[in-house]
């Protein structure tokens, strides 16, 4: 089975989030809600390639998922990798593209071949 190796859920509200995330670090998100079970079902990946903080809080009251988890990432390369890994082993259904790469930069997506020129 996958994990999204994340911290949480959280409530998806500007004070947990400041409570939670207190690095100013790339990162990487989740966005969903928990089943009759308590499993947390993700409906949507992001990442953050500077302030996971403040990426957070721009979803704020822009998403009907209200719960959140999170993780720090080493570096923008690293928040990407993850960030395509959660894509290919979630299919959340709020991602509807592959998530993009940062401008001017190379990199590769390790489960596919989207950016390939």
């Amino acid at each position: 089975m996958e994990t999204l190796n994340m911290n949480g859920p959280y409530r998806l509200d500007s004070e947990t989030i400041d409570e939670k995330v207190t690095k100013t670090s790339a990162g990487n998100y989740a966005f969903g809600k928990k089943d009759e079970e308590g499993n947390f079902l993700v409906g949507y990946v992001g990442r953050a390639d500077k302030n996971l903080n403040s990426r957070l809080k721009s979803w704020i009251g822009k998403t009907k998922r209200p719960l959140f988890k999170y993780s720090y990432a080493t570096s923008p390369k690293d928040a990407f990798i993850k960030e395509c890994n959660n894509f290919h082993d979630f299919d959340p259904p709020g991602n509807s593209i592959h998530p993009d790469r940062p401008d001017n930069s190379n990199w590769k997506c390790p489960q596919c071949d989207v950016f390939d020129d």
